[in-house]
């Protein structure tokens, strides 16, 4: 195991230096907060009570990856307007600016009436508080035929890794005039337009690559966010390029086969020279291992974002329930700050605010040509409600689409910076 501490940056500490074994020396008599997972929310989540916290508690992020790529922006790399380097990024600012003991290690288990979590490797964390911040798990078998095996020849691309660069690889070696085939997940899944933002990447690659390619679209739901935006966008700027098919129209999507790379539905069959399956989705393996789930997600209280099943242990972004909220990295983002107030109010005394929440997802439909939904949201006594919301226009103007898009490349900054400076 690889830890990162603000006891000394100038070495990698291991698990001893950290006191795994014994949760109840770790870090002396603070409060301790553990937070697994180092995306949006849970990176945030450490940071902010590090922070704020001014030393008063004990922090400790665990995160098996040492480089963190972020599944929002992936999409531009695909479509070649960033670099994939630019999507990676690190912890040793968290620690380093902010105290937080950063340990490279995979959660294997919590033990809630200890407050222990168990590492692959045996070492132990004690807390006060945990923050699950897991992301999603893949339901491979929700597509016939699909499987971890298979993602080398259909690439979902959905979680922070090298599946993206391996996809963006395939698109560029199709045969010219081939096809490119699609699969969304089903709802609800992490992102909602990113399948959409995808298709417009790969047709901006294709259009510059391969223009007399097709891709086509066999989504099992009969509308998607920002449907009408998208669908205008691609008729502009990659006519008769992209089909997409609604389950009334390909009649369901029977089995794939990623030997032919052939997807059999009701009414046809279609071959691919690449494709993109994205399975259905559920919370993060450790959050099943917590037992904080009902069905495939996390229920949280709204005001705090703490679990309904246990007021020690908080669940952030993808994994939770989170109303109205979509699982994007801007609500995770947002929910960890609103959990990171609680939780130093309950270990600390100090003031906690009223919970208010955010949220914005942005699309690059072509080059320049941006669109975004989002919404603003409060805590009800049940859920998270909206307070308003906006969704661009269909007949904005290509300066306002520019603008739009440059404002997505500033909250990109400004949300990693957020996470890991």
């Amino acid at each position: 195991m690889t830890s990162i501490s603000r006891r000394g940056f100038s070495g990698l500490l291991g698990a001893s230096a950290l006191g795994l074994a014994m949760p109840s020396l770790a870090f002396g008599a603070l409060p301790r907060v553990v937070v697994i997972g180092g995306g949006a929310g849970g990176a945030t989540a450490a940071r902010y009570i590090a922070k704020d916290s001014k030393g008063a508690i004990d922090v400790t992020l665990v995160e098996a990856s040492k480089r963190y790529y972020t599944c929002f922006y992936s999409n531009l790399y695909l479509g070649g307007f960033r670099k994939y380097g630019s999507i990676g990024h690190n912890y040793y600012g968290m620690a380093v600016n902010n105290g937080v003991n950063v340990v490279h290690e995979w959660a294997s288990s919590v033990d809630k009436s200890g407050k222990m979590v168990k590492l692959a490797s045996g070492g132990v964390l004690g807390y006060d508080k945990l923050v699950l911040a897991p992301g999603i798990s893949l339901k491979y078998d929700s597509v016939p035929g699909y499987s971890p095996a298979a993602q080398s020849r259909m690439p979902h691309a959905w979680t922070s890794g090298t599946q993206v660069q391996l996809l963006r690889n395939q698109v560029l070696n199709m045969r010219k005039g081939g096809t490119f085939v699609m699969v969304p997940p089903p709802n609800p899944y992490r992102c909602p337009p990113g399948p959409y933002e995808r298709v417009s990447m790969i047709a901006h690659l294709l259009q510059e690559r391969n223009p007399t390619a097709k891709i086509i679209i066999l989504d099992p739901k009969e509308k998607f966010s920002k449907q009408g935006l998208f669908m205008a966008g691609w008729e502009k700027h990659y006519p008769g390029m992209i089909d997409w098919l609604d389950p009334d129209t390909h009649g369901g999507l029977k089995s794939v086969n990623p030997e032919t790379m052939e997807f059999l539905t009701d009414l046809d069959t279609f071959k691919a020279d690449a494709a993109c399956v994205v399975p259905a989705q559920r919370a993060g393996t450790i959050a099943n291992a917590a037992g904080v789930l009902d069905g495939d997600w996390a229920p949280i209280v709204p005001a705090t974002m703490a679990s309904k099943a246990d007021p020690n242990i908080y669940v952030l972004g993808d994994a939770s329930v989170a109303s109205s909220m979509p699982k994007s990295g801007f609500s995770a983002n947002s929910q960890a700050k609103v959990a990171a107030n609680a939780i130093r109010g309950e270990l600390t005394g100090s003031r906690v605010y009223p919970a208010r929440f955010a949220n914005t997802c942005w699309s690059l439909v072509a080059a320049n040509d941006g669109i975004k939904v989002g919404a603003n949201y409060k805590a009800g006594s049940e859920k998270i409600d909206v307070v308003d919301k906006f969704v661009s226009q269909g007949d904005e103007s290509a300066a306002v689409r520019k603008t739009t898009y440059e404002e997505s490349i500033g909250w990109y900054d400004g949300i990693t910076s957020d996470m890991f400076s």
